[in-house]
């Protein structure tokens, strides 16, 4: 038998602790006091067994339950009577408790004390609950025996502590700890408080959380505080008991103090936090947050909680399991388990942020509050998806934290794709939100955001289910017919990388893509040559048998276009056709096939086929056929065909050109046309009989005078006469050809470089005036045309090393050069001729038409009133008729003259032209022509007929040769490295137009390009220093430059030029938006490496810091000779450009202040006319460069208004300021703009005073006011004497602007400064008095005139001076000082000081007063309030003002 001690009130956990030990050592046996029989009624004399059954319960032996007679309610009610009303109270109740220990000293009979009873009683005649308690519970409800029945309950529970659960699978310590909760009352709560805690420490493991998880349900809420407390020791002693504990702590009523204390504790140890214990530990954590410190917990849980090491861990566990041990599955439990957890601590996540405001409105601004240079997690933006698929009140919160994350370069792709690995699963759930929010980037301008979202479409379809990626794939097809281009292009890129990252997964959703064919008429060739790559690489890639569905539609698609009489689906057909056929003829062959796999004889059928069916569809139509063979072109050269394809390509298209353009010598005809026909431009010395020419002007001839000389029906039937619109597509596509297979090498078409051209004499002379329409438009095609041979032969062979070759590529660049200048002559004597197109695409037609629809009005015009008419005879349609027609317009076969579109073109009659302004219509150089600026002196030879050496010649880079690379490289450099916002708010605007001319280009990505003009920096670095070095020499030799010979002029202009371009090249290089990616880093440091090592000899891994300070010297030491004024401001912004990306910027902010000071005050050589010399945009730009940068903006308002302005006052019309000579009567009206708009942001930025400043903070504030004031008045008073409209409008503008920040900023700080430096405050309004009355004036100047520009500016201004009279008037009252403050009317004075009279002069004086009136405001004298309440009325009167009005001047 255990011998069993009392656990007295005053005894611990020692008494526990004895108890447990002895139970271990004796374990409880099953004796019993004396036998009973099995289900038979417990008979006993004793004082408990005779009360219990007068009371309702019968008692039972061995394993039946007691049952209960009557009603629970009435069984407490009688044994209590009983018990109360027994003679031997209150002994009776220790007889009781004494028969009830001996009772249930055997096992069975004591658990069946604690399981329920039976009830006997009928239910529906039960007025109690439904459920029937166990005999202990029901004593321990009778408050008398609740104290005693506890203890002893205590004094057994030891003895069962470390048994193991019986066979019937009954816990006895819980049984008996479950008899504690949810009594209806606690004699005394606090004892049985103790006696559970000590409990619990002596516990073993598993039942502590057992009895700590019950303690919500036990104690009585007077005791929450107390347990409070005894948990959290015990959870610092014991961190195994986290999870129990932090689940009772959530359920308790507890202090915030001692949450908050708790959770600061939890919240430390979560860096070792299972991932099992997460869930409930973030659940305490999240409930126990408030309005206050949710900011604070929830920054300081997102820095400890690291969701990647608890998960990544186990799965990289789990793969190596699998790879381990493929048959077994012992890591699968683990795996499953973690990701249980996963969704539990999520689970627990989105719950709090769904229905607290608070947790997800501090969780979003925690991670807007993270420094750009810290590290984000994976789980901030899993986060912020959560929230914006959970609370929809926050979504637009969410897209703008976002946005701001993604500019600043927080958010990237790495991030993005961790995210998505380590997350799927629960992002998976949110797939809808998540491509809400991806649709909703797309619409974004700025390009990173827009990535950011085509992002999340790829990952959503990498990681998530078939459902998911069908939605994906949905939303996509959505963009790409949505008809906004920024979409559309992203959308299609997307899909073009998902075909690369999953082409099975793509097959099963190819029919959405697909449905994209319904749409073909509103993509751009670029898009829809990816659309057919995507659609092509699913249906021709290997393994496509159940992808004939879609070939067969592509071909139905392709034949359809093909066969449109209506030109622009006839040019989707070609495009989608040669992409077609690209992808079919694709060379398979890898490293494993060692180049054996080739085309099958069904395959090279169908791309022979097809690409017959494209040339026979297009050969009708010039302008088809450019594009075809450009197509093509392009084609070969981005794609590596199959060796049996590009064999046959190459020898037809051989053919073809050999057939069309090329004529021996001899066969020259002489005298059957018009013009002279002569072998021009050769580079050799051929002799008649055996060489060879590019027969042009013959078939220019034979298109434009055929009909006049009845030439087309004497050609042979078999004879086919090519446009001379194909000779450079045709060529390009040939020596892309060539150079696929022969690696490069153009040996075998070489003699092309340097062959005649049949042409005419091509020089006007005075010819030109005698020349009729049409021969003047033929001779500006010819050389047109020559040009865009030239130019394509230049593309051909700029790479080839040999001396040779480069002198006579540097050769054809001078022809360039020399034909340019030619046919601008031809277009100034008739500049409503337009050349011919070089390519054909739908932007071109976008561009034509726009042009049409611009022009027409004046044609109509010019027609009308006897202008010069051209007649289009019969059906002789121009060529460029088809482009500016409506979509429905035909394809005409016959190409005849173009008067049509010389009627668009009407009405540009400058004498000058500058064939920038027709850049499309040339054929484009490529990015490897420019290799030609690393050209220095090359040397030619001379062969004689053996081919040996007879004279040698220097070759070199010419100035003008020089500045026709350059223009043409800054053209490609805006159109693909300006910032994308930028470009494309200029798309908008004119759609189609910006891209024209660079197709090429345009197939490039931004990186490649700015790679390629890293590695010309060299040369251009070469070239810049040459041409600095020229200006330094000319400034000394000669100071007036301009007025030096004619030749000295144009030297002069072209090196000037030329410089310009350089610096135009640096600086959109270096403007780049693509360097802050991190994958362009590289490229930054190469380029600044270039600009370095000009100064100082290659170091290797110099710091970033260290390569910009040096480029930024290097480029500074170019400001001493820059020829022109715009060249000056590139110089600057490309400093500019340099220091922003240095940390160290402020240091050198100084440097570029000077020099635009030194810009300012230089004289500029001026051009034809003097107006003109310095444009008003650069001049505003440089100026406002100056005072952004300059260390006082106010000390150098000063200088200029104050010293340069005077010098102009009695000066002649002419003439200009000796301390800044760019500031001349004319470019006052700029110099004033600028310097009242920064005089007023830079008032504006400074902080408005405090009382709580110190009284040299208020000192130093008011002594910057008074300056600012002072300038002030020198700026306004300089309208008396430069009176011009727009100097008026820009003081009235401004003026108002100044006034409102003085409102804002200066009048706080007058308040608490007017009586410790009265005079001075006095004195500062005295003078700002005299501002406001002029300006006053200027209202009334406004009005007299009737200005509308001017008037719309002075109700605003009015009640903005009202505002001021009543505030000068509050802060004297402040200071006791309202007898300083008087108010009179002031009369209407225009800017000279005379009255201004009208017929209700007297009577709407007090009305039309200014309440500018400060000079009462600050009198020293008499207090005089009269007239106070007329000033209120004014400004109420005038409401409306167009306060956006001049924004844009």
């Amino acid at each position: 038998m255990v011998s069993k001690r009392r656990l007295s009130k005053s005894e611990g956990n020692e008494s526990l602790t004895e108890d447990a030990s002895n139970a271990r050592k004796q374990p409880l046996s099953k004796k019993t006091r004396k036998s009973h029989v099995y289900n038979e009624v417990e008979e006993n004399d004793s004082a408990f067994v005779t009360l219990l059954k007068t009371s309702g319960i019968i008692l039972k032996t061995g394993e039946s339950q007691n049952q209960l007679a009557v009603d629970q309610i009435v069984f407490q009610k009688k044994l209590f009577q009983t018990l109360r009303k027994h003679p031997s109270y209150p002994k009776i109740i220790e007889e009781f408790i004494s028969g009830l220990e001996s009772y249930i000293e055997d096992q069975d009979i004591f658990r069946n004390c604690l399981l329920s009873c039976e009830r006997l009683q009928d239910e529906e005649a039960s007025t109690g609950t439904s459920y029937s308690k166990s005999l202990i519970k029901l004593l321990l409800g009778i408050d008398i025996l609740q104290p005693a029945i506890i203890k002893t309950l205590f004094e057994k529970l030891p003895e069962f502590l470390f048994e193991s659960t019986n066979s019937d699978g009954i816990n006895m310590p819980r049984l008996i700890i479950s008899q504690l909760k949810w009594l209806d009352s606690i004699v005394d709560s606090k004892d049985l408080t103790t006696k559970i805690m000590q409990l619990i420490s002596i516990a073993p493991v598993y039942l502590q959380h057992d009895f700590i998880t019950s303690l919500p349900e036990i104690v009585g809420d007077s005791q929450h505080a107390d347990v409070g407390k005894e948990l959290s020791d015990l959870l610092t002693e014991n961190t195994s008991l986290t999870v129990p504990i932090l689940d009772v702590l959530s359920s308790l009523q507890l202090d915030p103090q001692l949450l908050s204390k708790v959770r600061q504790l939890v919240i430390s140890k979560l860096s070792s936090v299972k991932l099992d214990d997460l869930p409930v530990i973030i659940k305490f954590i999240l409930h126990s947050i408030t309005a206050t410190d949710a900011l604070e917990v929830i920054s300081e849980l997102r820095e400890k909680l690291d969701l990647q090491h608890c998960i990544l861990p186990s799965r990289l566990q789990a793969s190596q399991s699998k790879l381990k041990n493929k048959g077994r599955t012992s890591s699968s439990g683990n795996q499953e388990n973690s990701k249980d957890c996963v969704f539990l601590l999520f689970d627990v996540i989105k719950s709090a942020v769904r229905y607290e405001k608070t947790i997800s409105e501090a969780w979003i601004k925690a991670i807007e509050c993270i420094a750009p240079e810290s590290e984000h997690k994976t789980f901030d933006l899993v986060m912020l998806l959560i929230i914006y698929s959970t609370n929809t009140q926050t979504k637009k919160y969410i897209e703008r934290v976002l946005r701001n994350k993604i500019r600043s370069d927080c958010f990237q792709e790495q991030l993005l794709h961790s995210t998505f690995y380590i997350h799927y699963l629960v992002l998976k759930d949110v797939c809808p939100s998540i491509l809400s929010l991806a649709q909703n980037l797309l619409h974004s301008l700025d390009q990173s955001i827009i990535l950011f979202g085509s992002f999340l479409y790829k990952y959503a379809f990498k990681f998530f289910d078939t459902y998911c990626q069908q939605e994906v794939i949905a939303a996509l097809v959505t963009h790409v017919c949505s008809g906004n281009e920024a979409e559309v292009d992203i959308a299609l890129d997307v899909l073009l990388d998902l075909v690369v990252l999953n082409l099975s997964a793509m097959r099963l959703n190819a029919v959405f893509v697909k449905g994209i064919l319904d749409y073909l008429d509103k993509l751009s060739p670029r898009q829809i040559r990816k659309l057919f790559y995507i659609l092509s690489t699913l249906a021709f890639s290997k393994q496509h048998e159940g992808s004939s569905h879609i070939q067969d539609d592509m071909h139905l698609v392709v034949r359809k276009q093909l066969s449109s009489t209506i030109f622009k689906y006839k040019l989707i057909g070609i495009i989608g056709a040669v992409t077609m056929a690209g992808i079919m003829a694709a060379d398979r062959s890898s490293s494993l096939t060692q180049g054996k796999a080739d085309l099958t004889n069904e395959q090279y059928t169908q791309v022979t086929s097809l690409l017959q069916l494209v040339h026979s569809c297009s050969k009708q139509s010039p302008q088809a056929s450019v594009l075809y063979y450009d197509e093509f072109a392009n084609m070969i050269q981005g794609a590596k065909l199959a060796p049996k394809a590009l064999e046959w390509v190459g020898q037809t298209i051989f053919n073809d050109f050999q057939d069309a353009f090329v004529v021996d010598l001899c066969a020259v005809p002489k005298d059957d046309y018009q013009f002279p026909v002569k072998a021009l431009y050769g580079l050799e010395e051929y002799n008649s009989q055996d060489g060879i020419a590019i027969n042009l002007m013959p078939l220019l001839f034979s298109q434009d005078f055929a009909e006049v000389e009845g030439r087309m029906a004497s050609q042979e039937p078999d004879h086919k006469l090519v446009s001379p619109l194909c000779l450079a597509p045709c060529f390009r596509l040939l020596r892309h050809c060539v150079e696929r297979q022969h690696n490069g090498n153009l040996e075998e078409i070489d003699g092309l470089l340097d062959c005649p051209i049949l042409l005419t004499d091509l020089e006007p002379g005075g010819r030109q005036e005698s020349m009729s329409v049409k021969e003047h438009s033929f001779m500006c095609s010819l050389i047109h045309l020559t040009l865009n041979w030239f130019r394509e032969v230049v593309n051909a062979f700029c790479q080839q090393t040999l001396p040779e070759m480069k002198g006579k590529v540097l050769t054809r660049l001078k022809h360039i050069v020399e034909l340019q200048r030619i046919l601008e002559k031809y277009l100034s004597g008739m500049p409503d001729c337009i050349p011919l197109l070089a390519t054909f695409h739908l932007e071109t037609l976008d561009v034509m038409s726009h042009t049409s629809t611009a022009v027409s009005a004046k044609v109509k015009k010019q027609e009308m009133t006897g202008g010069r008419k051209r007649k289009a005879g019969g059906n002789k349609t121009s060529s460029h008729d088809t482009l500016s027609k409506e979509d429905g317009s035909e394809c005409d076969p016959t190409p005849s003259n173009r008067g049509q579109l010389e009627k668009e073109f009407k009405g540009k009659e400058e004498k000058t032209v500058s064939l920038q302004d027709y850049h499309f219509l040339f054929r484009e150089l490529d990015m490897e022509v420019f290799s030609i600026l690393h050209c220095g002196l090359v040397t030619k030879f001379i062969f004689d007929t053996e081919m040996h050496p007879k004279a040698t010649e220097i070759v070199q880079l010419q100035p003008p040769e020089l500045l026709f690379l350059l223009e043409d490289l800054s053209h490609k450099v805006e159109n693909m490295l300006t910032p994308s916002v930028a470009r494309r708010v200029l798309f908008l605007k004119s759609k189609g137009s910006q891209n024209i001319g660079l197709s090429n280009l345009q197939q490039r990505s931004s990186q490649e390009v700015a790679r390629c003009i890293v590695q010309l920096l060299t040369p251009m670095c070469n070239h810049l220093e040459n041409i600095n070095n020229y200006f330094q020499c000319l400034s000394v030799e000669n100071h007036s430059i301009i007025g030096g010979p004619g030749m000295q002029v144009q030297e002069y202009h072209l090196m000037s030029s030329c410089y310009q371009r350089l610096l135009q090249i640096f600086h959109g290089l270096f403007a780049w938006s693509g360097f802050f990616q991190p994958e362009n880093q590289s490229l930054l440091y190469s380029a600044l490496e270039v600009l370095t090592n000009r100064l100082k000899p290659r170091e290797p891994d110099q710091p970033l810091e260290e390569l910009l300070s040096q480029s930024f010297h290097y480029l500074q030491h170019f400001h001493q000779s820059i020829p022109s004024f715009q060249s000056a401001l590139y110089l600057i912004r490309l400093l500019m450009i340099i220091l922003e990306k240095s940390t160290a910027s402020t240091q050198n902010k100084g440097k570029i202040a000077s020099l635009a000071r030194h810009f300012l005050c230089r004289v500029w050589p001026s051009g034809e006319k003097e107006r003109s010399s310095i444009p008003n945009d650069q001049l505003h730009a440089l100026l406002s460069i100056y005072l952004e940068h300059t260390d006082s903006v106010l000390k150098a308002i000063e200088e200029i208004a104050g010293v340069g302005v005077p010098e102009l006052v009695n000066s002649s019309k002419d003439a200009f300021s000796s301390t800044f000579p760019t500031l001349t009567r004319h470019t006052f009206v700029i110099f004033f703009r600028v310097m009242m708009a920064e005089l007023g942001k830079t008032v504006k930025g400074l902080q408005a005073g405090t009382a709580s400043d110190s009284q040299q903070v208020h000192e130093e504030k008011l002594l910057y006011w008074n300056m600012a004031v002072r300038d002030f008045s020198i700026l306004i008073n300089l309208i008396k004497v430069f009176d011009s409209r727009p100097v008026l409008h820009a003081c009235l503008k401004y003026g108002r602007l100044f006034v409102e920040v003085f409102l804002k900023q200066c009048m706080p700080l007058l308040d608490f400064s007017f009586r410790k430096h009265r005079e001075d405050v006095l004195s500062l309004l005295e003078t700002f008095q005299l501002n406001t009355r002029l300006l006053h004036h200027l209202c009334g100047h406004s009005k007299i005139h009737q200005d509308m520009k001017l008037t719309q500016h002075v109700p605003l201004l009015k009640k903005t001076l009202e505002l001021l009279v009543c505030r000068v008037k509050a802060m004297l009252i402040l200071n006791n000082c309202r007898e300083a403050f008087w108010l009179g009317n002031l009369k209407n004075r225009d800017l000279q000081g005379e009255e201004i009279i009208s017929q209700n002069s007297q009577e709407s004086t007090a009305e039309d007063e200014s309440v500018d009136d400060t000079s009462s405001q600050v009198s020293k004298s008499k207090a005089s309030e009269h007239g106070e309440e007329d000033e209120a009325s004014d400004g109420d009167k005038e409401q409306k003002s167009d306060e956006s009005d001049d924004d844009s001047n």
